[in-house]
C-alpha cells in the first residue's frame, strides 16, 4: 500500500481498534495459481504475538485453504471512507485550486497463514467470534443455544484460519495535507452528511486531529 509520511499510522492501539471496528476483512493469499481473496470475519486476539494474531475460518468447500501460498497472506481491513468535495475547503473561495479527494483509513496485516480442521479449536473459534458479535445484544445468541449434533455438524464444514502479523500497513489519510481551514470545513462538511460512514469520518478526524484546530 502506498503510503506518504503524512498519512502513515503507526499507534498500535489505534490499529487494533480499527482493524476491530471493520467486522468484515479480505484474506488474500498468493498461491501458484494466482491470488485468492476470500471476505470474512476475522477475530483479533492483540494478546498473542507482538502485533497480535487473527483468527476466522472459510467453508471447506473454498479452494483457497487447498492452494500452498507461495508468500505471507494479507488481511485487508477498511475504516471508514468518506468522498471528499473541494466545496469544503476554505481555500476554494481564493485561488480554486481544489480537486475532489477521498478520506479513508485501511490496515494491511500480513503474516504466514494457517488452516486448521481439529473440532475442538473450530468450536473454540466460533464460540469467541460469536460472543464478540453478539455481545452488544440485549438478548445475545450462544453457540450453546444450538443442538450440540447440529453444531458439530456445522463444523465440518468449515476450516480454521490462524495468521500471526508479522507487519502491518497502515494509513489513515484524512484531510493531514491540508491547512486547519480545510480540515474544519471537510470535517463540518462530513457531519452535515446523511451518510453515517461520512460521519465515522468525521469523528475520527475529530478524534485524531491537533488540538484546538478544529473548532
Amino acid at each position: 500500500m502506498y503510503i506518504p509520511p503524512a498519512f502513515l499510522e503507526t499507534d498500535l492501539p489505534f490499529i487494533h481498534e480499527t482493524m476491530r471496528a471493520a467486522g468484515l476483512a479480505n484474506l488474500v493469499t498468493a498461491t501458484a495459481g494466482g491470488l485468492v481473496c476470500t471476505p470474512l470475519p476475522l477475530l483479533l486476539d492483540e494478546r498473542e504475538g507482538e502485533m497480535g494474531t487473527l483468527y476466522g475460518h472459510v467453508a471447506k468447500a473454498n479452494p483457497q485453504w487447498r492452494e500452498p501460498p507461495t508468500m505471507e497472506a494479507m488481511a485487508v481491513f477498511m475504516g471508514p471512507d468518506a468522498y471528499v468535495t473541494p466545496s469544503w475547503y476554505e481555500s476554494k473561495g481564493r485561488d480554486g485550486k481544489v480537486v475532489p479527494t477521498w478520506n479513508y483509513a485501511a490496515v494491511h496485516a500480513y503474516g504466514p497463514v494457517e488452516f486448521f480442521e481439529d473440532a475442538d479449536r473450530l468450536l473454540a473459534l466460533v464460540t469467541r467470534l460469536t460472543d464478540r458479535h453478539e455481545a452488544s445484544r440485549a438478548q445475545p445468541w450462544a453457540v450453546a443455544d444450538a443442538p450440540p449434533d447440529f453444531i458439530r455438524a456445522q463444523l465440518r464444514g468449515i476450516v480454521g484460519v490462524r495468521l500471526p502479523i508479522t507487519r502491518i500497513d497502515a494509513k489513515r489519510k484524512m484531510s493531514q495535507n491540508r491547512k486547519a481551514e480545510d480540515r474544519a470545513g471537510v470535517v463540518r462538511g462530513l457531519e452535515a452528511s446523511d451518510d453515517p460512514k461520512a460521519q465515522a469520518a468525521a469523528r475520527l478526524m475529530r478524534s485524531r486531529e491537533i488540538p484546538d484546530a478544529l473548532p
